[in-house]
């Protein structure tokens, strides 16, 4: 008997297995394509709240992400400082455009090769990004007349090294700017705690359509510190740290796709992308019609007098001693 048993116990425990497989299977095949395609690779994006992290948000809004498989975790910081920082202790696998270039940079030189750039905003006196505000009734025409006076700027060592050398370029060197949280820049002019801002968008749309503020000058980065207005101002980026494209290969190109397609709305049907500048930054409602876009250009968009654009701007942080030595911004872009 027993040995007449042994085959029967065995092909049960066979029947039990192939019926908890086939159980299994079926509660694959019963979840969304979408889900059985997801990534395991989880993707941690830091995001600065100002109008140039557009595509990023747009491409999390219409589920570009999603429908590549990608697991995106958008993570909001208080400034493009902290999210360098967050990279720079793993915390964050990337940026979303309108991170600082110049804060990244400096992460750059901290921890060599830690990230590449799929994209830059590149802004001007057309695409506004950076703009000096200041209240609505100031006496103020120029930046000039700023000498000497009470200046805020967003927190961060691009944010004050900007400001202080447009300050100096625009014939107001001397004056000292202190670093506030871009969210209190509007109630420090109207309460009279500052006399001006450098600020980001939409700072500068939200202070004119509420009438606590005015633009007294917007593009100030093109025309002072590159020498044209209309020259492009790399000032933010979207990357990707090193260790994650070199972990996780191919969803760094299905994100990289993803957030090309963000892009592609932003350029092709901005009102349409405008919309998804809600809930991630200070401006809602049909105000979002109002706020100025950057430009955005793909790693493989940059042209030499692009490369040499962005070179010269970082190559201030360098004449300032922000950067201990050059960094070469061709090496920081992705390659395929």
């Amino acid at each position: 008997m027993p040995f007449d048993d042994a085959p029967s116990t065995a092909a049960a425990r066979r029947r039990r297995q192939l019926l908890r497989q086939g159980v299994a299977t079926l509660g694959v095949l019963a979840v969304p394509a979408i889900v059985r395609a997801r990534s395991a690779a989880r993707i941690r994006i830091g995001y600065w709240p100002v109008a140039a992290g557009l595509p990023f948000y747009a491409a999390v809004e219409k589920g570009y992400f999603n429908e590549a498989g990608l697991d995106v975790a958008p993570l909001k910081f208080a400034s493009a400082q902290q999210v360098m920082e967050a990279m720079l202790a793993g915390r964050c696998d990337g940026s979303a455009n309108g991170t600082g270039s110049g804060n990244l940079g400096v992460g750059a030189l901290a921890s060599p090769g830690l990230f590449k750039i799929i994209a830059t905003n590149p802004s001007n006196a057309r695409h506004v990004l950076d703009e000096f505000l200041v209240p609505k009734d100031s006496p103020v025409k120029t930046i000039a007349e700023l000498k000497g006076k009470r200046i805020a700027c967003g927190p961060g060592i691009q944010n004050k090294t900007l400001a202080g050398a447009v300050l100096e370029r625009a014939g107001a060197g001397g004056t000292r700017v202190i670093e506030l949280p871009i969210g209190q820049h509007l109630a420090a002019l109207a309460a009279g705690q500052v006399d001006a801002v450098y600020t980001l968008e939409p700072t500068g749309t939200v202070g004119r359509l509420n009438g606590s503020a005015r633009i007294l000058e917007a593009g100030v980065i093109a025309k002072y510190i590159l020498g044209d207005a209309q020259a492009p101002w790399h000032g933010g980026a979207a990357t990707l740290t090193t260790e994650f494209i070199g972990k996780h290969p191919a969803e760094a190109r299905k994100y990289i796709a993803a957030y090309a397609r963000g892009i592609a709305l932003v350029r092709t049907r901005p009102d349409e992308a405008r919309q998804h500048l809600t809930g991630y930054t200070a401006i809602e409602g049909p105000l979002t019609a109002a706020v100025p876009l950057a430009s955005y250009m793909l790693y493989d968009e940059f042209r030499p007098a692009d490369i040499a654009a962005f070179q010269k701007f970082f190559d201030l942080f360098t004449d300032k001693g922000v950067f201990d030595r050059r960094l070469d911004v061709s090496a920081l872009l992705f390659k395929d």
